[in-house]
Protein backbone atom coordinates (compact mmCIF):
# COMPACT_ATOMS: atom_id res chain seq x y z
CA UNK A 1 0.00 0.00 0.00
CA UNK A 2 1.27 3.36 -1.12
CA UNK A 3 0.82 6.41 1.87
CA UNK A 4 -0.82 8.55 -1.41
CA UNK A 5 -3.62 5.65 -0.90
CA UNK A 6 -3.48 5.43 2.53
CA UNK A 7 -4.06 9.30 2.69
CA UNK A 8 -6.51 9.52 0.07
CA UNK A 9 -8.86 6.80 2.30
CA UNK A 10 -8.33 9.17 5.16
CA UNK A 11 -9.77 12.23 3.22
CA UNK A 12 -12.40 10.12 1.81
CA UNK A 13 -13.80 9.56 5.54
CA UNK A 14 -13.26 12.87 6.80
CA UNK A 15 -16.06 14.36 8.90
CA UNK A 16 -15.94 18.07 9.85
CA UNK A 17 -18.51 18.04 12.95
CA UNK A 18 -15.66 15.67 14.90
CA UNK A 19 -13.38 18.32 13.86
CA UNK A 20 -15.41 20.25 15.80
CA UNK A 21 -16.14 18.60 18.65
CA UNK A 22 -12.51 17.90 19.13
CA UNK A 23 -12.16 21.73 19.42
CA UNK A 24 -14.15 21.83 22.09
CA UNK A 25 -12.16 19.23 23.77
CA UNK A 26 -8.98 21.30 23.32
CA UNK A 27 -7.57 19.13 20.68
CA UNK A 28 -7.13 21.88 17.77
CA UNK A 29 -4.36 20.43 15.28
CA UNK A 30 -3.10 22.66 12.49
CA UNK A 31 -4.71 19.79 10.09
CA UNK A 32 -6.98 17.45 10.91
CA UNK A 33 -9.94 14.96 9.40
CA UNK A 34 -11.60 14.13 11.85
CA UNK A 35 -12.03 10.36 11.65
CA UNK A 36 -13.31 7.96 14.60
CA UNK A 37 -10.76 5.41 16.69
CA UNK A 38 -12.87 2.89 14.88
CA UNK A 39 -11.82 4.11 11.12
CA UNK A 40 -8.07 4.28 12.49
CA UNK A 41 -8.63 1.20 13.60
CA UNK A 42 -9.85 -0.42 10.54
CA UNK A 43 -6.84 1.50 8.25
CA UNK A 44 -4.45 0.22 10.70
CA UNK A 45 -5.34 -3.22 10.56
CA UNK A 46 -5.34 -3.18 6.77
CA UNK A 47 -1.38 -1.79 6.83
CA UNK A 48 -0.09 -3.65 9.10
CA UNK A 49 3.52 -2.89 11.07
CA UNK A 50 5.02 -0.73 8.00
CA UNK A 51 7.69 1.72 9.11
CA UNK A 52 7.86 4.19 5.86
CA UNK A 53 4.16 4.32 5.69
CA UNK A 54 4.18 5.40 9.04
CA UNK A 55 7.19 8.08 8.48
CA UNK A 56 5.45 9.93 5.52
CA UNK A 57 1.96 9.79 7.14
CA UNK A 58 3.82 11.68 10.47
CA UNK A 59 5.23 14.08 7.52
CA UNK A 60 1.99 15.10 6.28
CA UNK A 61 1.30 16.85 9.31
CA UNK A 62 -1.95 15.77 9.19
CA UNK A 63 -3.06 14.67 13.02
CA UNK A 64 -5.16 11.92 11.98
CA UNK A 65 -2.56 10.44 9.87
CA UNK A 66 -0.09 11.29 12.68
CA UNK A 67 -1.88 8.87 14.81
CA UNK A 68 -1.81 6.28 12.27
CA UNK A 69 1.48 6.68 12.39
CA UNK A 70 2.08 5.80 15.43
CA UNK A 71 0.22 2.86 15.23
CA UNK A 72 1.60 1.54 12.19
CA UNK A 73 5.26 2.10 12.90
CA UNK A 74 7.86 -0.53 14.64
CA UNK A 75 8.41 -0.14 17.97
CA UNK A 76 11.96 -1.90 17.92
CA UNK A 77 13.52 0.35 14.98
CA UNK A 78 12.54 3.55 16.69
CA UNK A 79 15.53 5.56 17.38
CA UNK A 80 15.70 8.33 20.24
CA UNK A 81 16.29 11.00 17.42
CA UNK A 82 12.62 10.25 16.06
CA UNK A 83 10.99 10.66 19.49
CA UNK A 84 12.78 14.27 19.71
CA UNK A 85 11.55 14.81 16.02
CA UNK A 86 7.66 13.40 16.67
CA UNK A 87 7.55 14.63 20.62
CA UNK A 88 9.00 18.67 19.13
CA UNK A 89 5.57 18.20 16.92
CA UNK A 90 3.02 17.41 19.01
CA UNK A 91 0.37 19.95 18.98
CA UNK A 92 -2.26 18.86 21.16
CA UNK A 93 -2.58 16.32 23.98
CA UNK A 94 -4.49 13.66 21.90
CA UNK A 95 -1.48 13.55 19.63
CA UNK A 96 0.79 13.04 22.41
CA UNK A 97 -1.30 10.59 24.63
CA UNK A 98 -1.86 8.72 21.65
CA UNK A 99 1.62 8.41 20.29
CA UNK A 100 3.17 7.85 24.17
CA UNK A 101 0.11 4.85 24.62
CA UNK A 102 0.52 3.47 20.79
CA UNK A 103 4.36 3.31 20.37
CA UNK A 104 6.86 5.68 22.86
CA UNK A 105 6.22 2.98 25.82
CA UNK A 106 6.91 0.00 23.34
CA UNK A 107 10.14 1.44 22.78
CA UNK A 108 13.47 0.52 24.16
CA UNK A 109 14.00 4.31 25.55
CA UNK A 110 10.83 4.96 26.94
CA UNK A 111 12.32 4.79 30.38
CA UNK A 112 15.06 7.12 29.99
CA UNK A 113 12.93 9.69 27.50
CA UNK A 114 10.49 9.94 29.92
CA UNK A 115 13.27 10.91 32.66
CA UNK A 116 14.34 13.68 30.05
CA UNK A 117 11.58 14.97 29.08
CA UNK A 118 9.99 15.41 32.37
CA UNK A 119 12.50 18.70 33.31
CA UNK A 120 11.91 20.19 29.52
CA UNK A 121 10.09 23.32 29.49
CA UNK A 122 8.11 22.76 26.72
CA UNK A 123 4.56 22.21 27.66
CA UNK A 124 3.94 19.11 25.24
CA UNK A 125 7.46 17.79 25.75
CA UNK A 126 6.53 17.72 29.72
CA UNK A 127 3.17 16.41 28.97
CA UNK A 128 4.93 13.49 26.97
CA UNK A 129 7.12 12.69 30.11
CA UNK A 130 3.95 12.14 32.14
CA UNK A 131 1.81 10.12 29.66
CA UNK A 132 4.46 7.89 28.79
CA UNK A 133 5.02 6.92 32.21
CA UNK A 134 0.98 6.68 32.33
CA UNK A 135 1.62 4.24 29.70
CA UNK A 136 4.32 2.57 31.24
CA UNK A 137 2.88 1.70 34.17
CA UNK A 138 -0.81 0.58 32.63
CA UNK A 139 0.92 -1.52 30.15
CA UNK A 140 4.41 -2.87 31.20
CA UNK A 141 2.89 -5.22 33.51
CA UNK A 142 6.76 -7.20 33.14
CA UNK A 143 8.04 -4.01 34.75
CA UNK A 144 9.60 -4.52 38.18
CA UNK A 145 8.71 -1.60 41.04
CA UNK A 146 12.11 0.07 40.71
CA UNK A 147 11.33 1.49 37.26
CA UNK A 148 8.69 3.27 38.81
CA UNK A 149 10.30 4.54 42.07
CA UNK A 150 12.81 6.97 39.84
CA UNK A 151 9.52 9.01 38.95
CA UNK A 152 8.19 10.08 42.62
CA UNK A 153 11.16 12.66 43.47
CA UNK A 154 10.47 13.83 39.40
CA UNK A 155 6.54 14.40 40.10
CA UNK A 156 7.50 16.25 43.16
CA UNK A 157 9.88 18.02 41.67
CA UNK A 158 7.38 18.95 38.81
CA UNK A 159 4.25 19.11 40.78
CA UNK A 160 4.84 22.58 41.27
CA UNK A 161 4.06 23.43 37.19
CA UNK A 162 0.52 25.33 36.71
CA UNK A 163 -0.39 24.14 33.22
CA UNK A 164 -3.14 22.05 33.33
CA UNK A 165 -2.33 19.87 30.45
CA UNK A 166 1.31 19.00 32.95
CA UNK A 167 -0.90 18.37 36.42
CA UNK A 168 -3.29 16.18 34.75
CA UNK A 169 -0.66 13.84 33.16
CA UNK A 170 1.15 13.56 36.38
CA UNK A 171 -2.05 13.07 38.26
CA UNK A 172 -2.60 10.71 35.38
CA UNK A 173 0.63 9.29 35.86
CA UNK A 174 0.29 8.90 39.50
CA UNK A 175 -3.15 7.09 39.22
CA UNK A 176 -1.65 4.35 36.68
CA UNK A 177 1.56 3.59 39.25
CA UNK A 178 -1.08 2.94 42.30
CA UNK A 179 -2.94 0.36 40.14
CA UNK A 180 -0.20 -1.61 39.67
CA UNK A 181 0.10 -2.95 43.49
CA UNK A 182 -0.08 -2.28 47.02
CA UNK A 183 3.18 -1.35 47.68
CA UNK A 184 3.17 0.76 44.30
CA UNK A 185 -0.22 2.39 45.54
CA UNK A 186 1.19 3.11 49.68
CA UNK A 187 4.12 5.23 47.63
CA UNK A 188 1.64 6.75 45.45
CA UNK A 189 -0.69 7.85 48.58
CA UNK A 190 2.44 9.17 50.60
CA UNK A 191 3.67 11.03 47.41
CA UNK A 192 -0.26 12.57 47.71
CA UNK A 193 -0.25 13.69 50.98
CA UNK A 194 3.65 15.35 50.37
CA UNK A 195 2.15 17.36 47.53
CA UNK A 196 -0.67 18.42 49.22
CA UNK A 197 1.66 20.28 51.85
CA UNK A 198 3.31 22.23 48.67
CA UNK A 199 2.28 25.79 48.42
CA UNK A 200 1.54 25.56 45.00
CA UNK A 201 -1.94 25.51 44.13
CA UNK A 202 -1.19 22.39 41.12
CA UNK A 203 0.57 20.36 43.83
CA UNK A 204 -2.63 20.57 45.78
CA UNK A 205 -4.76 19.80 42.40
CA UNK A 206 -2.78 16.27 41.83
CA UNK A 207 -3.23 15.15 44.95
CA UNK A 208 -7.10 16.31 45.28
CA UNK A 209 -7.02 14.06 42.34
CA UNK A 210 -5.22 11.54 42.96
CA UNK A 211 -6.61 10.83 46.45
CA UNK A 212 -10.66 11.14 44.88
CA UNK A 213 -9.22 8.33 42.08
CA UNK A 214 -7.46 6.30 45.16
CA UNK A 215 -10.21 6.63 47.51
CA UNK A 216 -13.46 5.63 44.77
CA UNK A 217 -15.46 2.48 45.01
CA UNK A 218 -14.31 0.39 42.79
CA UNK A 219 -15.96 -1.07 39.82
CA UNK A 220 -17.92 -3.97 38.78
CA UNK A 221 -15.23 -6.12 36.80
CA UNK A 222 -17.85 -6.18 34.47
CA UNK A 223 -17.31 -2.40 33.84
CA UNK A 224 -13.34 -2.39 34.43
CA UNK A 225 -12.66 -1.97 30.80
CA UNK A 226 -10.11 0.33 29.89
CA UNK A 227 -10.56 3.34 27.58
CA UNK A 228 -9.62 2.88 24.27
CA UNK A 229 -6.43 5.08 25.18
CA UNK A 230 -5.99 2.88 27.46
CA UNK A 231 -6.00 -0.53 26.19
CA UNK A 232 -2.83 -2.64 25.62
CA UNK A 233 -2.87 -3.06 21.90
CA UNK A 234 -2.64 -6.55 20.54
CA UNK A 235 0.03 -8.33 18.46
CA UNK A 236 -2.15 -6.85 15.25
CA UNK A 237 -1.27 -3.02 17.40
CA UNK A 238 -4.77 -2.10 17.00
CA UNK A 239 -5.51 2.17 17.09
CA UNK A 240 -5.80 3.53 20.80
CA UNK A 241 -7.39 6.94 20.38
CA UNK A 242 -7.11 9.06 23.78
CA UNK A 243 -9.67 10.46 26.01
CA UNK A 244 -9.77 13.52 27.33
CA UNK A 245 -7.47 14.55 30.05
Amino acid sequence: MLVAEVLSRLRSMQNPQTVAAMAKQGIVPRAALGLSNAQLRQVAEDIGIDRLIAQQLWASGIHDARVLASLVDDPERVTPKQMERWVRDFDNWALCDACCFNLFDKTPFAYAKAVAWSARKEEYVKRAAFSLVAALAAQDKKAPDSEFLRFFPIIRREAGDERPLVRKAIAWALKEIGKRNRSLRKLVTDTVKDLDQMEAKSAHWIASDVLKDLTAPAKPAAADTPSASQKPKSAARKPTASKKR
